[in-house]
Order: structure tokens, then C-alpha cells, then sequence
């Protein structure tokens, strides 16, 4: 049972198993402000419950993931939407980034392994965090995106550091330039999800049963290998991290960013370079 409560999150042991669910389905569990300060939370809850030795990262509803929540952002970063550009908002942005990369981070340096359960749209910021996680479990419907390019933006919580270990070099950059959709049996066959199930209820049972199966495992072995396997690649993964977010920030903001917000808002299709 969750000791917690939360706004965006709702937490569950199942035996060894903590389950983390996003819960902000109206939003299609889009990452807003509530999100940023809650993950942290729910993470350190789980690490510090000494019975748990694997967590399931999941979602209500029919979405996984709809991205960052730039509208609700926009409160916290108002100079998204200001156009302000000078030295002390990039600065200030720089900040909010490497916080966001950080938080975007915590399945991967969290101890214990973490399973994602996705299904439907996992876009965005969404794919960063799952690309966070150790195995990724997907039904049938799910499919997957970056989507920044086509808001004006660049991927710089870990995308494109972390996907061609998974997908290879050659994807990763179809998936980042094109801003398309992956399906999940086209996920399946480039790695990027370790199975694919018919519909959530099934899903859900197989994230539970592969926690079970690791969790029978010796705890302080299957984390020294978690431990093992992220040294192997974290030190160029880090050098990527801070090169995006030094490039995130002197990209935005810019005028395509404005336009993607304000087509968004007026539900129309945007029309990118007008003020180039």
C-alpha cells in the first residue's frame, strides 16, 4: 500500500514490487510542474523501502506519455513564451535543464532495476524517461516519437544519448530528425522494447511477473550489475547530456517555438519559419 499521496502519481506494492503509476490521464500524463517535483519523490520513496528490489514504472489511461506540457511549463519558464534572450534567462534555463536531465536520470540511478510498461503514445520527454528505465514492455497499440524537432526544439533529457546503445545510430536519427512514429512491433524489432502484449491488463501482468523473476534474484547482485552496466557507458552519456543542454539553451527560445505554442493553443497545424 502507498504510504503518500500525490498529484500526478499514485504508488503500490505488489511483494517485492513497487509500482510507480504516472495518474494524470486527462493530460495523457504530460510532463508539467507537478510531475518535475513528484518524480523525485516517488523514487526516493521506493529506494528508501528496503522490501522493494524492483520497481514498474507505469501510466493510467490510454496514453503513457504526451511529452513535456510546455503550456503549464510556460509558468514556470516564462521566458519560453516572453522571447526574453538574454545572458541571465539562458543561464537560468541552463539550470532548469540540467535539473530536468537529472530528474529524466532517475531510473537509471536508482539501485534497483526499473521495468517500463508503456502503452499508447509515449512521446518525448516521455521516450527520454523510458529510455532511463532497464527494460522496456510495450502493448500492442504503443507507439513511440521524438517529437522536439517538430516543436522547434531539441531532445536533451536523454534521448539521443541513451537510444543508440538501444535502437543503433542509424534510427536514433530517423526517430530525431523526422519526428515520426515508431509502432510497437517496429519497436519490438529494433530492441527498443524487450515484448510486446495485446492490451494493458496483460501488460501489466507480464511487468509483474518479470519483476517477480528478477526479484528472486540476489538483490545486492542484480544491483552491482545494474551498477556494472551503467559504468560502462555513463561518462560519454554525461558529456552528451551537458552538450545538449548547452545547445538547448542557446536554441530557445526562437520563433518556431512561439508559433508551435500559439498553433497548439488555436488547434492548428503550425507553420514553422515565418519570422526566419
Amino acid at each position: 500500500m502507498a504510504d503518500k499521496s500525490y498529484q500526478v502519481f499514485r504508488t503500490e506494492k505488489k511483494g517485492q514490487v513497487f509500482w510507480i503509476t504516472m495518474d494524470n490521464p486527462c493530460k495523457r500524463n504530460a510532463l508539467g510542474a507537478e510531475f518535475w517535483k513528484e518524480l523525485p519523490q516517488v523514487f526516493e520513496e521506493a529506494d528508501k523501502d528496503m522490501d522493494t528490489r524492483v520497481i514498474v514504472l507505469a501510466a493510467a489511461g490510454q496514453s503513457f506519455c504526451a511529452g513535456l506540457d510546455l503550456m503549464a511549463l510556460s509558468a514556470e519558464l516564462p521566458m519560453l513564451i516572453s522571447g526574453e534572450a538574454g545572458g541571465r534567462a539562458k543561464r537560468k534555463f541552463l539550470e532548469v535543464i540540467r535539473e530536468f536531465q537529472k530528474i529524466t536520470s532517475l531510473p537509471e540511478s536508482c539501485r534497483k532495476p526499473v521495468i517500463a510498461a508503456v502503452q499508447g503514445h509515449c512521446i518525448g520527454g516521455g521516450l527520454d524517461l523510458i529510455a532511463s528505465c532497464d527494460i522496456r514492455l510495450a502493448t500492442e497499440d504503443a507507439s513511440f516519437s521524438l517529437r522536439e524537432a517538430a516543436v522547434a526544439m531539441i531532445a536533451d533529457l536523454g534521448s539521443l544519448q541513451r537510444l543508440s546503445g538501444i535502437v543503433g545510430e542509424g534510427v536514433l536519427r530517423e526517430m530525431a530528425y523526422t519526428a515520426g512514429n515508431i509502432p510497437a512491433e517496429r519497436a519490438l524489432i529494433l530492441n527498443l522494447v524487450n515484448e510486446v502484449y495485446p492490451d494493458l491488463e496483460n501488460l501489466w501482468e507480464a511487468a509483474q511477473h518479470m519483476a517477480e523473476l528478477i526479484a528472486a534474484n540476489s538483490p545486492i547482485a542484480v544491483e552491482t550489475t545494474k551498477e556494472v552496466l551503467n559504468y560502462s557507458r555513463k561518462r560519454t552519456v554525461e558529456e552528451g547530456l551537458e552538450y545538449a543542454a548547452v545547445r538547448q539553451s542557446m536554441l530557445l527560445p526562437n520563433p518556431d517555438l512561439m508559433e508551435a505554442i500559439t498553433a497548439f493553443a488555436e488547434r492548428r497545424k503550425p507553420e514553422f519559419g515565418k519570422d526566419a
